[in-house]
């Protein structure tokens, strides 16, 4: 973004009284500074802010719950917004998938750091997997640790009918992210990252594909973009390397699953001789897939004739047969 579109931001926050969005695109100017090689400029810039917030938090306010950061005007349509209470400790995860999603936590919040060092942290993401491998919630658990608002692309209304049209609202959405610093999420990504050529690509898709890779390319702003697909191998192969991480999730595995099975009951008393039953019973499940079938599970023990709070093996297997049936007649579309 040029320094005159910082103003421009700058002005229109302060217009509005959006205090936050203020402190944003005064930030994005001093790391665009930074970047020219205008150090001393960039640093009193940020110095400035520091003092800002300093007279600000020494003017009482009153008491009351934050309000709800959401999209005004044509973005209210664009973009869903919530702040997810969401932890990475809330998911059962590989370690070396932990271990990356946790880098990128610290490199958002040592954002300044890195910056003085003219260093950029982790903020293009794309997660690639089956459905219900934790894709979703990832971008949930992010947001809730860095405790950001969650905004999520609506794509019933992002695309339009005429040419031009998406383009035009991807740039809002961008825009927004300079203005309010987030997590902005674009799930099912292939909508709008589907190879340009493909068989049936169309101009306009094409051209809405040129636009995204243009604005990832040029964003500036401090927020965390997240893209999701379940079909990495329809994206075209521009868009990998714009990203800064692609994360891949994969069906739980043998010693995954038990894990995720006694994360979802811990308050339940487990009887089960032999997981290795259980764990071929729900191989090829999704980790949501298992988590549903748990929760079953325990609803049938808390609701039997005992009200026990004991899991039997028997149980959680017939709950697991039963989830895998569900889900080949949802795959048929019956």
């Amino acid at each position: 973004m040029s320094t005159a579109r910082h103003i421009i931001a700058l002005l229109k926050s302060h217009i509005e009284g959006e205090e936050q969005q203020f402190y944003s695109a005064a930030l994005q100017m001093a790391a665009h500074e930074a970047r020219a090689g205008h150090g001393k400029l960039a640093q009193e810039i940020r110095e400035l802010i520091d003092q800002s917030k300093v007279n600000n938090s020494n003017v009482e306010r009153k008491l009351g719950p934050v309000p709800l950061v959401q999209p005004k005007g044509e973005l209210a349509n664009l973009l869903s917004a919530r702040y997810p209470d969401t932890r990475l400790s809330d998911m059962v995860l590989l370690p070396e998938l932990s271990s990356r999603l946790k880098r990128i936590l610290t490199e958002q919040r040592q954002q300044k750091h890195l910056q003085a060092h003219n260093l950029t942290p982790r903020k293009k993401i794309l997660l690639v997997g089956p459905p219900g491998s934790g894709k979703t919630m990832t971008a949930a658990a992010l947001a809730g640790e860095l405790q950001l608002p969650l905004f999520t692309a609506l794509y019933d209304t992002l695309i339009g009918k005429f040419m031009g049209e998406t383009a035009i609202r991807l740039k809002l959405i961008f825009d927004s992210m300079v203005m309010t610093r987030g997590v902005y999420f674009f799930d099912e990504f292939d909508a709008i990252g589907s190879q340009r050529n493909s068989s049936n690509d169309v101009g306009e898709i094409r051209r809405v594909l040129n636009s995204f890779l243009l604005f990832l390319e040029n964003d500036e702003s401090e927020s965390l973009i997240i893209a999701s697909t379940n079909h990495p191998d329809l994206l075209d192969k521009a868009l990998f390397r714009r990203f800064d991480d692609v994360l891949e999730y994969k069906l739980p595995d043998p010693e995954m699953i038990p894990q995720l099975i006694k994360f979802q009951l811990l308050t339940f008393d487990i009887e089960v001789k032999d997981w290795s039953n259980i764990v071929s019973t729900a191989k090829g499940l999704s980790q949501a897939e298992i988590v549903r079938a748990t929760g079953e599970a325990a609803k049938l023990s808390v609701l039997s004739l005992s009200n026990t709070r004991t899991i039997s093996e028997d149980n959680l297997i017939s709950s697991l047969v039963e989830r895998k049936d569900t889900t080949f007649w949802l795959s048929k579309g019956v």
